[in-house]
């Protein structure tokens, strides 16, 4: 029997072709977003950072775009351990979730957010990133028998 698998057909370790390609493609952009940190993104990124944050504003960034790069690599180079990563990048999406609100509370411009409205807009977003890295993480389904 050739061809493709049937819909919701388990073929890479348990997962379906769509959860890889969840896996993959949040990888990439985390990947993405972690080297904008180190690089040409580092001062917008740094304006994110709340005032009442204990840590300097260019350590919290390089940190953040250091564990952006690490989860984007080992979501991609590890697919084993997929749940475990996928379980982290969401906890990360929760942890940083407070400089978001930050941004909107304090109305900090930053990325082309540069009204409340679009800084408000923003914050629906997070949890979309946190169900995707579940998602593609392999949570939410049911496992297969041992």
């Amino acid at each position: 029997m050739c061809g493709r698998p049937p819909p919701g057909a388990h073929t890479f370790r348990g997962m379906s072709p769509r959860r890889t390609a969840a896996r993959i493609a949040l990888s990439l952009a985390m990947i993405g977003a972690g080297a904008a940190h180190l690089t040409v993104l580092r001062e917008e990124f740094q304006a994110q950072v709340p005032d009442w944050f204990p840590v300097d504003a260019d350590r919290t960034v390089l940190a953040s775009g250091v564990a952006e790069l690490a989860l984007g690599g080992a979501f991609l180079g590890m697919p084993r351990r997929k749940r475990l990563i996928g379980a982290l990048l969401a906890a990360f999406f929760v942890i940083i979730f407070p400089g978001n609100i930050a941004q909107y509370a304090e109305g900090t411009d930053a990325f082309g957010l540069d009204t409340d409205a679009k800084r408000f807009g923003r914050l629906f977003f997070q949890p979309v990133l946190i169900a995707w890295a579940l998602y593609a993480g392999g949570w939410g389904r049911r496992q297969a028998p041992r």
